[in-house]
C-alpha cells in the first residue's frame, strides 16, 4: 500500500490568502524513501475543499486539532464525537468570533489556569506540548478547527478513530512542532528571516534527507526543492513537508500508529504517546466514555 498511497502534508491557516495560503506538500512514500513531488499553495477555502474532494488513495496529515478538550465539549454539553461537536458549536455559533465568545465565557467561570485545558494527547508529545484547540488568540488554534475541521466531515473523509468515511481519502491530525523538536530540539525555525533561523531550517531539512531521526523516512529533494525550504522564512512549506513526514509515518505503521481507542471529542495526533493516555485516566475519575472504553478494552 505504501508503493502506491499519495500522501499530503498540510499546513493550515484559518484565512487563507495569496499573501498566506493553505501550504500542502504532495509527496509518496517507495522503499522506505519520502520523495516530495510537489508544494502548493491554496489561496482560499475553495481550493482547499477541491483538495479534500480529489479522489484516493491518499493519506493526508492536517496541522490543526481534530477534537476539542473533554471537559469543555462534556460541561457545555457539544456532543458525543467529533460530528455532533461541530454540528452544535457551529449550530450556536454563526461565525469564529461567537465561537470565540463561547469559550470566553466558559473560561471565564474556570479558576486561572485553568480558563484553557488541552486534550490528552496535546500533553502525549514527546518534549512539546501543542496548543491548546480552545486558544483563539496569539496562535488562534481554535479559529483552525473552527473552519477546518468542519471542511473535513462535509468531504466524507475518512477519520480513523472518528469518523468513518471514504476509506481511499484519509485525515489524520499532524503536528509539525513535534517533529521539528526531534530534528532541532527548541530551536525556532520560522516567522523570521534572521540568520539563526535560516540555519535551523538548514540543519533541519538535512536531517530529513540523511534519515537521522529513527523511524522517520528519509527525505528526497530535488536542489531547487530544498532551496525553496530553507529560504521559506514564513515556515510554512517546512510545516507542510513535517506534516507530509508524519502522514508517511503513519502509512507505514499499523492502525496509522492510533491508540486502539481514541476519545471521540478529543481525537490524536499522530505519534503521540500511547501511555499518556493511561496515565489521564489514573489522575481523574472516569466519565461513562472512558468506561465504555475500558470495557471494550482500550
Amino acid at each position: 500500500m505504501t508503493t502506491t498511497l499519495r500522501l499530503l502534508g498540510v499546513d493550515f491557516t484559518s484565512v487563507p490568502s495569496r499573501r498566506k495560503p493553505i501550504t500542502v506538500a504532495h509527496g509518496q512514500l517507495v522503499g522506505g524513501v519520502l520523495r516530495l513531488e510537489s508544494v502548493q499553495a491554496l489561496p482560499d477555502m475553495a481550493s482547499f475543499g477541491a483538495l479534500l474532494a480529489a479522489p484516493g488513495p491518499w493519506l493526508g496529515a492536517f496541522d490543526f486539532p481534530f477534537g476539542l478538550p473533554r471537559v469543555f465539549v462534556d460541561e457545555l454539553g457539544l456532543g458525543a464525537d467529533v460530528g455532533a461537536v461541530g454540528d452544535t458549536v457551529h449550530a450556536r455559533c454563526a461565525d469564529r468570533r461567537a465561537f470565540q465568545a463561547l469559550v470566553d465565557d466558559w473560561a471565564a467561570a474556570r479558576p486561572p489556569g485553568q480558563r484553557l485545558p488541552h486534550r490528552v494527547t496535546d500533553r502525549a508529545l514527546a518534549g512539546v506540548s501543542s496548543t491548546s484547540p480552545l486558544q483563539t488568540r496569539y496562535v488562534p488554534v481554535g479559529f483552525m478547527w473552527f473552519e477546518g475541521m468542519p471542511r473535513l466531515l462535509a468531504a466524507g473523509l475518512h477519520l480513523p478513530g472518528l469518523r468513518a468515511g471514504d476509506a481511499t481519502r484519509v485525515a489524520l491530525e499532524g503536528y509539525p512542532g513535534a517533529l521539528a523538536y526531534a530534528l532541532i530540539g527548541r530551536r525556532s525555525y520560522k516567522n523570521d528571516a534572521d540568520a539563526a533561523r535560516l540555519i535551523a531550517r538548514k540543519d533541519m531539512v538535512e536531517a530529513l534527507e540523511q534519515g537521522r531521526v529513527p523511524d522517520v523516512p528519509r527525505l528526497k529533494l530535488a536542489h531547487a526543492q530544498r532551496d525553496a525550504l530553507v529560504d521559506d522564512a514564513s515556515g510554512d512549506r517546512l510545516d507542510a513537508v513535517l506534516c507530509l513526514v508524519q502522514a508517511a509515518q503513519a502509512a507505514a505503521r499499523p492502525g496509522w500508529g492510533l491508540p486502539p481507542a481514541v476519545d471521540p471529542v478529543e481525537g490524536w495526533i499522530v505519534g503521540a504517546r500511547f501511555e499518556a493516555i493511561a496515565a489521564s485516566r489514573a489522575t481523574r475519575a472516569p466519565d461513562a466514555t472512558e468506561a465504555a472504553e475500558v470495557a471494550g478494552g482500550a
